[in-house]
């Protein structure tokens, strides 16, 4: 069966970058890449959606711009000589804002995973992800989502990090991707706890041994860091061992709710090169 991977697209060099990004990622599975680009006639979305209509001069001038970009796209992904018979590509123009585009193709396409970048055209130096990369990451709920730094190495993963307290229960369903990722990449998993406590309770120790079975049949190992931030104790971990990938899990109000904002994904993002792969709570 082939996955079904949407990559968004704004036509800025980040993610052009998250494009080529996931052409390697996935250059050894049978894929349908659909490549989405949303357009509006204005900077103001909500604005754009109250006063452009399909035939207008405003609305079929950004559908134009959006769909010739498109195109150029296409003929970036040709002029690599891409011949990947395994790969399918379909190109998208949606008038909509970026969001609702993209939940609304994942619904229509049944998409098994998004790759975008961190930022898109506006490339703030002072932001870590760009708005519409957060909104997707929190509000797109029954998809995970790859962000792609723009300094990423594009080769396949061979360590993914994956922190976690221990403290909140797992289900194999929210898990799937991980290690299918890593079944895919012949990936390993290193599961990293940064231990701020002398020993791990009964509830941490459960939900260790049930990552214990879930990761069963692929390359893992444990790991603990005492006594530092966690936003440092990833980077530290990351860069000391070149790890390729970082993944999370998303709990709703919770990992927005203290990382994003506290911040320890953009502190995760700031200072390393690497790719985050974001999955769900898939009981909120």
């Amino acid at each position: 069966m082939k996955l079904k991977i949407l990559l968004p697209t704004d036509f800025s060099k980040n993610a052009w970058y998250a494009i080529t990004y996931a052409l390697e990622l996935y250059k050894n599975s049978f894929c349908n890449f659909y490549i989405l680009n949303v357009f509006s006639a204005t900077s103001n979305v909500i604005d754009s959606l109250l006063n452009m209509e399909p035939g207008s001069e405003l609305y079929e001038t950004a559908k134009l711009n959006s769909e010739n970009g498109l195109a150029k796209v296409w003929d970036m992904i040709s002029l690599l000589d891409y011949k990947n018979t395994k790969h399918h590509f379909e190109i998208i123009s949606k008038f909509n804002n970026p969001v609702d585009a993209i939940k609304n193709v994942v619904e229509e396409k049944d998409i098994d995973m998004i790759v975008m970048g961190t930022k898109g055209e506006t490339d703030s130096r002072s932001k870590v992800f760009g708005g519409v990369a957060i909104d997707v990451m929190e509000k797109v709920r029954n998809c995970p989502v790859i962000v792609v730094p723009e300094k990423a190495k594009h080769i396949l993963p061979k360590e993914i990090v994956f922190p976690t307290s221990y403290k909140t229960y797992f289900k194999r369903r929210e898990l799937n991707h991980l290690i299918d990722l890593a079944r895919n990449c012949n990936a390993s998993v290193k599961v990293l706890h940064i231990n701020n406590e002398d020993k791990l309770s009964e509830i941490q120790l459960s939900n260790k041994k049930l990552l214990e079975e879930y990761f069963e049949g692929i390359d893992y190992s444990f790991h603990s860091l005492s006594n530092i931030e966690l936003p440092t104790a990833i980077n530290c971990f990351i860069e000391s061992r070149e790890s390729d990938m970082v993944a999370f899990i998303n709990r709703k109000h919770v990992f927005f709710g203290s990382m994003i904002t506290n911040p320890l994904v953009k502190n995760i993002g700031y200072t390393s090169r690497v790719p985050i792969l974001v999955m769900h709570d898939l009981r909120n």
